[in-house]
């Protein structure tokens, strides 16, 4: 069952970066041709975006690797490592388009690029579009955190698209520093989706998990039948996995065997309802329950 997960995954990686290399070489060539700063940045975006999905489709196959004696919970989060890796490389590539945009800016060089780029742009945008969504429905079903990176990338590079297009269209409406300008929106958007991807790597590197659904968590384990109360629960995500542990307090006077029936059913819950397969449960009994009962 991982191993498909992974397979899927890395289709989508790989239809991302066939489409990029398309993208990157078209866009650069014809914004060069057609003396088109805003196309040129959106080129130079999507190479960025080849280098990142590369990174991403090395880790998910560093993820599908079996656990061994130094990774007793498996390879799994060389999936988060490689979205930090690749919100890096966008970040310095953004940096440096934001850098030739705002030079031309100031030096004040008009500009009105060929119609052509229009429409480069456009075919840019559709395309970005349908990768968004074939990744985002794809990520949304396996639960891959690379893969909404990556389709959060596709979406800010199709509206990175549709602000070249305004930009350029906008030159030839009389308007010659709105293609420099657009270039200029394109290395924030890149910077932007480079640190919103970082942002959410290196908080699940870090054990980071939504206290929301922790609180969701807490309330199906003590609805089970012997649970009197969670006294601990812990969450964290291992890849694209759910990984909880909870210590549970129950009668103290229960039989090891019914101890064990209600850690069973835990499990069972957590897998059926939120299809977490790994729950650690610990049983302790409930000294202060009892003691409550007897005063």
């Amino acid at each position: 069952m991982e191993e498909k997960v992974y397979e899927h995954a890395e289709k989508g990686a790989w239809l991302s970066i066939v489409a990029y290399i398309g993208l990157s070489i078209f866009k650069l060539m014809i914004g060069t041709i057609a003396d088109s700063e805003a196309l040129q940045a959106d080129g130079f975006n999507n190479l960025t975006d080849i280098i990142a999905s590369i990174a991403v489709l090395i880790g998910l196959k560093i993820s599908k690797k079996p656990r061994d004696e130094n990774h007793p919970y498996g390879h799994s989060r060389a999936e988060n490592i490689a979205s930090l890796v690749a919100s890096f490389i966008m970040l310095s590539i953004g940096v440096q388009v934001l850098y030739e945009a705002f030079h031309s800016i100031t030096d004040k060089k008009e500009q009105i690029p060929d119609f052509m780029a229009v429409w480069t742009a456009l075919g840019g945008t559709a395309v970005m579009l349908m990768v968004y969504i074939y990744n985002q429905r794809l990520a949304n079903r396996i639960n891959s955190q690379a893969l909404k990176a990556v389709a959060k990338d596709n979406l800010s590079d199709a509206l990175v698209s549709m602000g070249a297009v305004l930009g350029i269209a906008g030159a030839h409406l009389g308007i010659p520093w709105l293609d420099p300008l657009a270039a200029l929106i394109v290395g924030l958007i890149i910077c932007k989706t480079a640190i919103e991807i970082f942002k959410e790597a290196s908080h699940l590197l870090t054990d980071g998990f939504d206290e929301e659904k922790l609180m969701e968590y807490r309330k199906v384990i003590e609805s089970i039948p012997g649970v009197n109360r969670v006294a601990d629960l812990r969450a964290r995500m291992q890849g694209n996995h759910v990984l909880i542990d909870v210590t549970v307090k129950v009668d103290p006077f229960l039989s090891v065997v019914k101890g064990h029936l209600i850690a069973d059913e835990i499990e069972e819950k957590m897998e059926e309802k939120y299809e977490i397969h790994t729950t650690f449960v610990h049983i302790e009994p409930d000294i202060i329950r009892k003691v409550e009962k007897d005063s």
